[in-house]
């Protein structure tokens, strides 16, 4: 084993000498409480190691061991509904070892070794199998844990087990030589291997108007939501992940407030899924590195996460990530660049933000997974932006838009009218319309896409009459584009406002969404009909159905179709007031 000795300390980032023979992303233990550390970092024999505890105390000349192993987390059954640290330490288990406060250099596997979980194969004796194949199944809550041929490994099986055992007994015996358990580990920093990466065609079902309608995001692609403090960032993702149409969510809190983070562990346990109707929490798996963790470990939560989140999505499975924020992120590689004395690009990040940035979100994709069978998996990447000020001219707000196909601004005004999801439709976007308009025009509605571009061609409208009003005021304004302002006010505060704390209108399903803008779209055609026959804006205003269409959110589809035709009976029966 190559080891060494302290010879200069700067926080989180330490140098040691005589470590000749080591390799980048090594781990390493530092000093004699045996801190968890990582070479980012080699000059000659010395190493450089960010460390992934507090550094207080470590003197110089103090013992460095290298493993040999890069960083990696432990995959199989027990993934699900459990909470980690960012290195797959289980937090409830170092509460057991530790007590409230985590001991420094406390060592705990990231999956239970001692339970058993009950194996059902699905290979035989003799069957050829390679890197990615399905060994078997367990059951882990309602979900069936697909036991996977680790990448690279391949043979004939010569044995297969049947029965109840833990993570490290033997299962299965390639060729008579190579031993498989239902675990196996995978270095977080190497996205693990596909057959092929597939087209996003399928769109991600979140349940939120603004999303599913105006700005949709792809099963395998990415998306961003920039904003400002109190513009409800975190409850936007945590919605996200409580709706999506996945099979498993992976919640990073990365940097956030640990008051945040309790919400999350409170909350999740007794939400029930929509779709299965059983607990949330039992397709969650929680990264928990909150702003009082040490720095470095922020860092590696982003590559833990994303790494649990493909070994799902190798199973077949589709899986959404949320990172809560990656700006948290972007700042532990600042302060490690600072410490490194590196030359700081803009705003103090490191020169290679861009491409970390980069790297990260291009491992979201739906994918042809690996293996003789085929199967096809996604990961879906929303992170959270957390720009000072709101600026969202900052780095990291601006190298995360170059990559990303879904750009959902949060504002602040919106946030302060407590106008919620606070998304601008102005500023937002989405690059996936065009490769998912067939899906929606086949499951939803023909003119899906049609009904939407109107909506967006109103809100538009709506800005540049509202420059006309703040001048002339609304007095100046002809009666069809006073109708214009009537209609995108219906369509902001009865469509696209959603609270995500109402029983009834937190989950908004895809055909409840079409008709309720289809009841907009047609209130809006029907009073431009009756308006070119003399009927004044004023005289429909007063009508009653304007009320029932506020009332949309609360009520089920069937209600809403009715109402469509009470809006055509409604106005045509109208008559010019004398």
């Amino acid at each position: 084993m190559i080891s060494g000795t302290i010879s200069r300390i700067s926080g989180p980032v330490i140098i040691a000498r005589d470590m000749e023979g080591s390799k980048m992303y090594d781990v390493v233990r530092v000093g004699g409480e045996a801190l968890r550390g990582e070479i980012i970092r080699l000059d000659g024999k010395d190493a450089v190691i960010q460390v992934y505890e507090d550094t207080t105390g470590l003197t110089l000349g103090e013992m460095v061991e290298n493993t040999g192993t890069p960083l990696s987390v432990e995959l199989g059954p027990g993934l699900l509904s459990s909470i980690y640290d960012g290195v797959q330490r289980p937090l409830p288990r170092l509460l057991e070892k530790s007590g409230a406060f985590i001991t420094r250099g406390i060592s705990v596997p990231g999956l239970d070794h001692d339970r058993k979980w009950n194996f059902s194969p699905t290979v035989k004796k003799g069957d050829p199998v390679t890197g990615g194949d399905i060994l078997g199944t367990v059951s882990e809550f309602h979900f069936g844990h697909r036991i996977l041929v680790p990448p690279n490994v391949s043979g004939r099986v010569t044995d297969i087990k049947n029965g109840e055992f833990t993570v490290d007994d033997t299962i299965c015996i390639l060729d008579g030589k190579t031993n498989l358990t239902m675990m196996h580990t995978w270095p977080v920093r190497i996205p693990r291997p596909v057959a092929k990466k597939l087209d996003p065609l399928l769109p991600l079902i979140t349940g939120q108007r603004i999303f599913d309608c105006l700005f949709p995001v792809t099963k395998g692609g990415t998306a961003m939501i920039p904003g400002g403090f109190g513009t409800g960032k975190t409850v936007s993702e945590q919605t996200l992940a409580k709706w999506s149409d996945t099979q498993v969510v992976v919640y990073i809190g990365c940097g956030e407030r640990g008051n945040e983070m309790t919400d999350v562990l409170a909350e999740f346990p007794e939400l029930v899924d929509p779709r299965t109707n059983l607990p949330l929490i039992e397709r969650t798996i929680l990264i928990a590195n909150t702003s009082n963790m040490p720095v470095a470990a922020r860092e590696a939560s982003i590559y833990t996460g994303i790494t649990i989140a493909e070994y799902f999505r190798d199973m077949g499975c589709d899986v959404a990530l949320m990172a809560d924020s990656t700006s948290r992120w972007g700042e532990a590689l600042r302060e490690v660049s600072g410490r490194l004395e590196e030359m700081p690009g803009e705003e103090g990040y490191p020169a290679y933000l861009a491409t970390r940035l980069s790297a990260f979100y291009e491992r979201a994709g739906r994918v042809t997974c690996s293996g003789s069978t085929e199967r096809t998996g996604s990961v879906t990447v929303v992170g959270a932006v957390s720009p000072p000020g709101g600026d969202f001219s900052e780095p990291i707000t601006q190298n995360t838009l170059r990559v990303v196909g879904t750009f959902w601004a949060l504002d602040t005004n919106l946030a302060y009218r407590r106008h919620f999801p606070s998304v601008n439709w102005i500023r937002s976007y989405s690059l996936y319309l065009d490769s998912i308009a067939d899906w929606y025009e086949e499951h939803v509605a023909k003119d899906w896409r049609t009904l939407r571009e109107k909506a967006m061609y109103l809100l538009q409208k709506e800005v540049e009459l509202l420059e006309i009003v703040q001048l002339v005021g609304p007095d100046a304004l002809p009666e069809s584009e006073k109708a214009i302002l009537d209609v995108t006010r219906m369509i902001r505060e009865d469509f696209l406002q959603q609270s995500a704390y109402s029983d009834t209108d937190s989950f908004c399903p895809l055909e409840k969404q079409y008709l309720m803008l289809n009841v907009i779209m047609t209130y809006y055609a029907k009073v431009n009909e009756v308006m070119n026959r003399g009927i004044s804006l004023q005289q429909i205003q007063g009508l009653p159905i304007r009320a029932q269409i506020g009332r949309m959110k609360e009520q089920d589809a069937e209600a809403i179709r009715v109402m469509e035709a009470e809006i055509d009976h409604t106005l045509g029966a109208l008559e010019v007031s004398r």
